[in-house]
């Protein structure tokens, strides 16, 4: 990747605002939890690994400078960043279950109580080891993943795109964008189309210009053209990433992801989700049961700073939509390939999560 979406840089963390970007490449350094859940509920930082990520480091830097003198102290700082983190985007499954992560990672028998410095310390330098093992997987993981979906691809290939699923959603090549730049290194030639993504164009100021930065040859289009696009015969697969898939293949994505799938299914062009064992929730049966997160109006009356709507008219402005799995022609991950039916395939995988050790 041509730019570090996140670091840890040994007193916080950098980021790249994405709100900035096309235009300007913009870092922010987050130095406390609350500018951190900021930037994830800003959309600084996007994308669910990455938010995963965020987060992680989000929790280390809660417990960094609060002054803690017990195990119950260290417990209610704990507690508390996972509470406010857990606020800031209800639909990306990875940011619960880093956060998670992040509470199992201190273990309570060898913590009780933290009253001398020494164990307030190893406790802080846990958290921050469990983030960097996040981090350091999610790199790992984008590689297995990019590696298993570049088999479905052949060279020469154009494939559609929507929202940004790339290295600017995660620490490494991405989930989506990861299959294309496996692909181009494998000496594939891959173009791309990318949806402009409204309301907030993801793929307009994030795909593209990402996809640009890498070299890749990238056409963007408006929502409304893709199926004009699969008609003209322009497009060999669609490939999307996902912020959570139920037990049955079901999966949530950015908003115009469904109708993305419909319109595949009608052209006989395969339509492919990418993302890591952490984006399943095989707790719910069905993607009836995922939380749908619902932003302000104004991302669609009045975007980017001009008024595109009439004052007072009512907005419903859901950032996902679910895709039946009947619509998914495969679910990549750095386990492998997933075809249907999904339920036991990513059962199996959720029962033999990868650990770090496995990449």
């Amino acid at each position: 990747m041509p730019v570090e979406t996140i670091r840890w840089t040994g007193d916080s963390v950098r980021i790249i605002d994405q709100t900035k970007l096309p235009t300007e490449l913009v870092y922010l350094n987050c130095r406390d939890m609350e500018t951190m859940a900021e930037a994830i509920e800003s959309l600084r930082i996007r994308g669910a690994p990455a938010i995963g990520i965020a987060a992680a480091y989000g929790v280390a830097l809660a417990v960094r400078d609060v002054r803690i003198d017990s195990w119950e102290a260290f417990k209610h700082a704990l507690d508390a960043a996972v509470e406010r983190l857990a606020r800031t985007r209800p639909t990306a499954v990875n940011l619960f279950w880093a956060l998670d992560r992040m509470q199992r990672g201190i273990p309570t028998s060898d913590f009780r109580p933290l009253t001398s410095g020494r164990g307030v310390e190893e406790g802080r330098a846990l958290l921050l080891e469990e983030a960097h093992r996040i981090f350091e997987e999610d790199r790992r993981i984008c590689r297995a993943m990019g590696k298993n979906g570049a088999t479905l691809l052949e060279d020469g290939m154009t494939v559609l795109t929507h929202c940004n699923a790339g290295g600017l959603a995660t620490a490494d090549f991405g989930t989506a964008l990861g299959v294309i730049y496996a692909a181009q290194v494998e000496g594939k030639t891959i173009r791309v189309f990318a949806d402009e993504t409204r309301p907030l164009l993801q793929g307009a100021r994030l795909t593209a210009w990402e996809l640009m930065q890498s070299g890749i040859e990238v056409t963007l289009i408006c929502d409304d053209m893709a199926a004009w696009v699969m008609q003209q015969g322009k497009v060999d697969a669609v490939l999307v990433g996902a912020d959570r898939i139920a037990a049955n293949g079901d999966a949530a994505n950015k908003i115009g992801t469904y109708g993305l799938a419909e319109l595949a299914k009608a052209h006989g062009i395969p339509f492919y989700v990418v993302a890591p064992v952490s984006t399943l929730d095989v707790s719910l049966e069905s993607g009836g049961q995922i939380p749908i997160e619902e932003r302000k109006p104004e991302e669609v009356t009045c975007g980017f700073g001009r008024r595109t709507g009439p004052e007072g008219v009512a907005v419903y402005n859901p950032a996902f939509d679910v895709t039946p799995h009947r619509l998914v022609s495969a679910i990549i991950s750095e386990k492998g390939i997933a075809r249907e039916p999904y339920r036991e395939v990513l059962m199996g995988w959720v029962e033999t999560r990868s650990t770090f050790e496995d990449f």
